[in-house]
């Protein structure tokens, strides 16, 4: 059979276990890594923007406190009270006639707070005034502050609105001896009004474009940061050579904080950017998207080698387990299958306190019970044998025994005794339905004929005659029943209940809600409450033996073995609960001086009549 099963393809339970286990894991887990890979991908999508807006706005805070400290210098310039005035004294030309050492102090006391603005990095101030007067806070020797009137964004200054400002993106440091270390200057310039809005002078600031890339080189490792114009013209950048050109990459942002992913000859790159508040300009970084992320993947892939580890060892765990779960079924299965071979020597030894341990100590136990009923049925089929034989060998006996009776009873006759020669046929006739009949089964109508006739045998050996009064269902007569079931209660009224005294036995019979119901009643000596308590206590406990025999106590109404039958009442319900099963019942009343009855039932299932 286990070569059949191998040929056809078929498992054992365990990897029937095995494969469904496997199963129900890597299914879930494959469903939830591709989840988790599409969630991880988005994920790590978000992060790298995340991070690139993160690392742009530091940059941004930081160029934008540069570029606001430009603003404020010329907004200082523009709101001094003191520096306004003297501004306006120059252009009128009434300083010439103030005192000169007032001029020189006061000229001096501007250039002094000019100095004062730029306390870090150097910032630029020039203070061109309509009349050609300029104050600065760096020597004119280097840049003479009047070339400012030549350039092209000059004549542009007039048409501002107060207290708009002018950003001058990057244009050729003017300062030669910083032209090498910055090659480009940013500025801001702003007009100077009277209250009638007449110009009377221009303010300008100007910083180093080194400034905002040193910022750039500070905050970023791995972003490219521009400085970008309203047009896109990059101001300021890392690679001072791409300064000036036109970065074709940037996107539409709207006025805020924005990224995009942008793919640049075949490679995808994240482009975000800024704009500032205060003016046109706007910061942007352009970083690969492989190195934004490399980091972040670094950290999921990680996570993804603990998780496959984790499975892979659960996986094993879980087959370990199995297997020694399921070793005990196969066990069981091995041992089955040498019982199926013939081998009922063969013992499973699986024990346990689980459903395996206990299915392999009850197999056990099956196995030593067909053993033991084999050898029963073997020794039954022994002495059925034997019994047989002697049979056969006694079978003239009783035949003989018949016919000597016979032949007394009709001498008897003759000679006039009418009552011996009745007592003869009956006793003829009991013993003919004794001895010849091989059925355990007779129909009802034949049980009362034997009761008769046994009550006639009774009533000659009492010194008083017990009647017998029939009350019997015709539907019950032919209702098949064991034979000899009721003379052993009959036997006990007699014995014990009448005590060689007259006396009635009444026997009823009736089909009712599919069962037949007899009772056997007498008007004898009956028994106490505690006698019949007894009494019920040990039929109850003959109906569980099944079929033992045991010597009924010597007690009213419990009959003892018999010289006629053999047969005791402990005795007829073993025998009818090893006939009849869960189908028979057998209750005892009775009550002191008031006499005995017996209750029968018998189950329709075990029944069969005759139509």
């Amino acid at each position: 059979m286990l070569r059949m099963n191998k040929r056809l393809g078929l498992r054992s339970i365990r990897h029937k276990l095995m494969i469904a286990a496997i199963a129900c894991i890597l299914i879930p887990a494959v469903l939830a890594q591709f989840i988790y890979t599409t969630l991880t991908k988005d994920a790590v999508q978000r992060q790298a923007v995340s991070n690139a807006q993160d690392s742009l706005l530091l940059a941004e805070s930081s160029v934008s406190n540069l570029l606001v400290s430009m603003l404020n210098m010329a907004n200082y310039i523009q709101t001094n009270a003191d520096m306004t005035s003297y501004f306006k004294l120059v252009v009128s030309g009434n300083i010439e006639s103030r005192d000169a050492y007032l001029n020189f102090t006061d000229r001096k006391k501007i250039l002094e707070q000019l100095d004062s603005l730029t306390v870090s990095d150097k910032s630029y101030i020039t203070v061109l005034l309509t009349d050609g007067t300029a104050f600065t806070n760096y020597s004119t020797s280097d840049y003479n502050p009047l070339l400012l009137m030549e350039e092209p964004w000059f004549e542009r200054l007039d048409g501002l609105k107060w207290p708009s400002s002018h950003w001058i993106g990057a244009s050729p440091t003017v300062f030669a001896y910083m032209s090498e270390e910055s090659p480009y200057q940013l500025s801001l310039a702003r007009t100077l009004r009277r209250d009638d809005s007449r110009i009377y002078g221009y303010v300008v600031v100007t910083v180093m474009e080194k400034q905002v890339r040193r910022l750039f080189e500070k905050l970023s490792s791995d972003q490219e940061m521009m400085l970008l114009d309203e047009n896109d013209r990059i101001l300021s950048s890392g690679d001072t050579s791409r300064i000036g050109s036109t970065f074709a990459d940037v996107g539409a942002s709207a006025g805020r904080l924005h990224t995009s992913i942008k793919t640049i000859d075949g490679e995808r790159y994240l482009i975000t950017e800024k704009p500032f508040s205060f003016n046109d300009w706007k910061l942007v970084s352009k970083q690969r998207y492989s190195e934004a992320i490399v980091d972040i993947s670094s950290i999921f892939n990680q996570i993804f080698v603990v998780q496959i580890s984790s499975l892979a060892v659960f996986l094993l765990i879980l087959l370990v387990l199995l297997r020694a779960f399921t070793k005990p079924l196969v066990q069981l299965g091995r041992t089955t299958s040498s019982v199926q071979r013939g081998n009922l020597s063969v013992r499973s030894g699986v024990r346990g306190t689980d459903e395996i341990g206990r299915l392999g100590f009850l197999f056990d136990q099956m196995l030593d019970r067909v053993q033991e009923m084999i050898a029963e049925v073997s020794d039954t089929q022994a002495r059925k044998r034997r019994a047989e034989l002697k049979m056969l060998q006694a079978q003239i006996h009783p035949h003989f025994l018949f016919n000597v009776l016979n032949s007394i009873r009709m001498k008897v006759m003759r000679g006039g005794d009418a009552d011996s020669a009745k007592m003869i046929g009956s006793l003829s006739t009991l013993l003919r339905m004794t001895i010849n009949s091989e059925a355990d089964e007779i129909s009802l109508h034949e049980e009362l004929e034997l009761l008769a006739h046994y009550v006639e045998l009774m009533n000659l050996r009492q010194k008083e005659k017990v009647e017998l009064s029939l009350d019997i269902a015709s539907e019950t007569m032919l209702v098949r029943v064991p034979r000899f079931f009721l003379q052993p209660i009959v036997e006990n009224a007699l014995i014990h209940g009448f005590n060689q005294k007259a006396g009635l036995i009444r026997i009823r019979a009736e089909m009712s809600a599919g069962a037949l119901h007899l009772s056997v009643e007498d008007n004898g000596v009956g028994m106490d409450e505690a006698a019949v308590a007894a009494l019920n206590r040990k039929l109850q406990r003959a109906m569980h033996a099944q079929g033992e025999r045991r010597t009924a106590a010597a007690a009213p109404g419990i009959g003892s073995g018999t010289a006629f039958s053999g047969m005791g009442l402990t005795n007829v319900v073993e025998r009818m609960t090893m006939l009849c099963g869960g189908r028979f019942s057998i209750a005892v009343e009775s009550r002191k001086d008031a006499g005995t009855q017996i209750r029968v039932t018998i189950a329709e299932e075990r029944m069969e009549a005759h139509v």
